[in-house]
């Protein structure tokens, strides 16, 4: 699923070559993804300029001069791209299909359809249902020290789990929970509540240098992750320990052949990656 640095990276990409454009057409070759598109969709956005793009936690953000923001989330396989031949048949997995003012074409693709398109109005988000009990993005001002300590102080989960939780912090997905521990020196076993202000500190300047690390690089592409223009982001040569089970991590000075090297867990049905001597 893309994660942050991902949607962060397509949003940039998008403002420059579709904010301050007019919708021309918007075309649906079915009714929704995982949930329904607005039965007025089209309607509503068609004819409209794009004042901004903008993301939210994991959702894609699209504000319109109507004050409606289109709302969309990629889910587990979800594109955002230009067409550049739009005369060619759409595929079966290109679900939305919208042109601009300047001849551009984007297409939604999704093969497994855990995306979702929503519509609201920009004074609407704050309660919408998507976003009403999300937590704080992890590169805004508001995420500190004092807020994730006091966030994380009663919780007796995992520490890794308790990251994953939309409602602590938002954006954060497996790969960078696991690099962001493993260079704060973190435990992904550690209960989250057990956290001194010194390690809730190292987690902080942890997730915010990983995120930044990974959207100038444009993201990692694993599987299905592509940019607006089809090309891939490199963040997945600088993983520290995702996907590296049973390889060195950066710095290691053990003997890789009796230590077993970084180790995968399986931790709520998802592969953690770790470091068990360098994360306490």
């Amino acid at each position: 699923m893309p994660e942050l640095p991902e949607v962060e990276t397509v949003a940039r990409g998008l403002k420059t070559t579709l904010e301050g454009h007019v919708v021309t057409s918007l075309r649906q070759n079915r009714v929704g993804l995982r949930m329904p598109f607005p039965v007025d969709l089209a309607r509503r956005v068609e004819g409209r300029r794009v004042t901004h793009i903008w993301r939210r936690a994991k959702y894609l953000m699209l504000t319109l001069d109507s004050d409606d923001v289109l709302i969309v989330h990629l889910g587990m396989s979800g594109q955002l791209v230009i067409r550049h031949d739009p005369s060619r048949e759409p595929s079966p997995h290109d679900h939305l299909v919208m042109t601009t003012d300047n001849g551009v074409t984007y297409v939604l693709n999704d093969p497994r359809r855990f995306g979702l398109v929503a519509l609201a109005h920009i004074d609407e988000l704050a309660t919408h249902k998507l976003f009403a009990s999300i937590g704080p993005e992890p590169l805004g001002e508001e995420f500190s020290i004092k807020m994730l300590a006091a966030r994380l102080s009663n919780k007796n989960t995992p520490i890794k789990s308790a990251l994953l939780d939309q409602r602590v912090v938002a954006g954060l997905g497996n790969i960078y929970v696991c690099e962001a521990l493993f260079r704060a020196g973190i435990s992904p076993l550690r209960q989250a509540g057990s956290l001194n202000r010194a390690s809730v500190k190292r987690l902080v300047d942890a997730i915010r240098n990983v995120l930044d690390a990974a959207i100038e690089a444009g993201g990692s592409s694993l599987k299905d992750f592509v940019h607006h223009d089809g090309k891939l982001g490199y963040f997945q040569h600088q993983f520290a320990v995702y996907d590296h089970e049973g390889l060195a991590c950066p710095g290691c000075d053990c003997e890789v052949a009796q230590t077993g090297g970084v180790e995968r867990i399986v931790q709520a049905g998802r592969s953690t990656f770790y470091c068990p001597r360098k994360q306490r």
